[in-house]
């Protein structure tokens, strides 16, 4: 029990520096751009099975192309940013990963709500997302705040 509350107290005197936000809204975006050019790279193979299955099921498979797109993206956020790391490639590139406030580790089902968060967000109150982070204490987003999350350097 000591070790958690060690472990707690450390996160939360590295969480109330400041340094560890340095550049973090702008290594946010360069990592948004490099994880959907992977999730772009990601979907050709699998857009070639699903033309295959196509073939086989005299065109029923190719119905799977509709979800396509979401379906690789959530695999490939439940795998990186909810996997050790606690971030994506891209997210790893620019030496930024998501971290919780009450100090335990992000999993598979909050980082995929994460990204359903940001995607619904972006459909309803598109500039607010990003705009939150410019008045929101710790440079944090809308769902971020949400959900109790925080990005940040990864190297401090």
């Amino acid at each position: 029990m000591s070790e958690q509350i060690l472990d707690g107290e450390i996160l939360a005197s590295r969480l109330d520096d400041w340094r560890v936000y340095e550049g973090v809204r702008s290594r946010r975006v360069f990592a948004f751009l490099v994880d959907y050019l992977i999730i772009g790279l990601l979907l050709i193979p699998f857009a070639i099975l699903v033309f295959l299955l196509g073939i086989l099921t005299l065109g029923l498979g190719w119905a799977l192309f509709g979800i396509l797109g979401p379906a690789v993206a959530l695999i490939y956020v439940w795998n990186t940013l909810g996997g050790a790391g606690q971030a994506t490639l891209g997210m790893q590139m620019m030496g930024i990963r998501l971290e919780r406030l009450d100090g335990q580790r992000v999993d598979g089902l909050l980082a995929v709500v994460h990204t359903v968060l940001f995607w619904a967000g972006n459909a309803i109150l598109t500039p607010l997302i990003l705009l939150a982070s410019l008045f929101l204490d710790r440079k944090r987003t809308l769902h971020d705040l949400l959900l109790g999350t925080v990005v940040t350097r990864s190297d401090r």
